[in-house]
């Protein structure tokens, strides 16, 4: 495990357990690690910045980027899919695709061709933007959408206006030997290091914890960091607008949902967080904001050996609460999360590890 905290201008990285089974190695800032469904963190704060270029709208559909020909598919009355419910996981859509293909490395299916084959044959699971739906091929949409408006492949795009400005050197879809080198191991084996920009905008991005603190630092705001584009944190639809919310709900229940973020608790308290959840590959991870104390959290554990009755949410947001001075979440919150138990892996089959399936 890693653990990452920023608290205004105070910075802690600190390992745990072992860089692989049996090395004895502890894991470090320079470990690499895969974030899972924090890569649509990352999305979500591209499309910010197209908007904020003029080049798109949030209420833009998605059929004006979708590659000719192609008709994506509506719900009632017409209703189109647009960026801001994909960003919402609001589109309709479902989860994924299929079930992946056996042998395939995470991470690395559906890509391109195969998922805007698959769209136009798809009936809506519900008319977008009326009903919550965690949905990873929203977001490998998305990240289509927002490439095609731009004119650049969305790696290219990522590191452009992301990456390079932040410094995360280490942040990427297409990691080197070297970098494979450092990258985290689980117990179980769970295939091989990849490029992984097949679905990079919903889950394939590699990091390092060194990495995750200047991300940290710049979701919040803290002076000296590049400043993120407006609306990165805020809310965009509460569990009251809407028919169902479903998928949203591994660290506790949502009382917002944002562009890919995750709100907990009252907003009018200073003990609201701002999430998002991952898992795969043998990894779960997480990140936690309080924005009003200027402290957040970061952790990635791996898979070991048997099986842990283990919340690394609950607990992750009682240290974010500890840090930041504020009170802990009321029992209400959490009480229909208990500690769950974690998969054992083996061949990778499917991107998630743990039981809720956070990715």
């Amino acid at each position: 495990m890693v653990l990452v905290v920023v608290r205004n201008h105070e910075l802690l990285i600190k390992g745990y357990g072992e860089s692989s089974p049996g090395s004895g190695k502890l894991p470090d800032a320079d470990s690499e690690i895969r974030l899972c469904s924090i890569s649509k963190v990352l999305t979500a704060d591209l499309l910010l910045k197209l908007v904020a270029d003029g080049k798109v709208s949030l209420t833009d559909p998605l059929q004006r980027y979708a590659p000719r020909g192609i008709q994506v598919p509506a719900g009632d009355n017409a209703s189109p899919i647009t960026l801001r419910d994909l960003a919402t996981h609001t589109a309709g859509l479902p989860r994924e695709v299929a079930a992946y293909p056996a042998k395939t490395p995470h991470f690395t299916f559906p890509d391109y061709k195969f998922r805007w084959a698959w769209l136009p044959n798809q009936k809506l699971v519900t008319t977008p933007g009326t009903a919550a739906l965690y949905s990873n091929i929203g977001f490998d949409l998305l990240g289509d959408a927002l490439a095609s408006a731009s004119g650049k492949p969305f790696p290219t795009l990522l590191h452009e206006r992301l990456l390079q400005s932040l410094g995360m050197w280490d942040t990427t879809l297409f990691p080197s030997n070297q970098q494979c080198a450092r990258l985290l191991q689980t117990f179980h084996n769970e295939g091989p290091c990849t490029p992984t920009d097949a679905s990079g905008p919903s889950g394939g991005v590699y990091s390092t914890p060194t990495d995750m603190a200047k991300l940290l630092q710049y979701l919040l705001q803290i002076p000296g960091a590049p400043a993120p584009p407006t609306g990165e944190l805020a809310i965009q639809l509460t569990p009251q607008q809407l028919k169902s919310v479903q998928g949203l709900s591994h660290a506790g229940e949502p009382t917002g949902i944002g562009l890919a973020w995750i709100q907990l608790g009252d907003p009018s308290s200073p003990s609201t967080v701002i999430e998002k959840t991952g898992g795969g590959a043998g990894f779960t991870t997480y990140i936690a904001l309080n924005p009003k104390r200027q402290t957040g959290i970061f952790i990635a554990l791996t898979d070991g050996k048997g099986e842990a009755q283990i919340d690394p949410f609950e607990d992750s947001n009682n240290l974010l609460a500890a840090l930041a001075g504020v009170p802990a979440f009321p029992p209400w919150v959490r009480k229909h999360h208990p500690p769950q138990k974690r998969q054992k892996r083996h061949a990778p089959t499917r991107r998630t590890t743990h039981t809720s399936a956070p990715h």
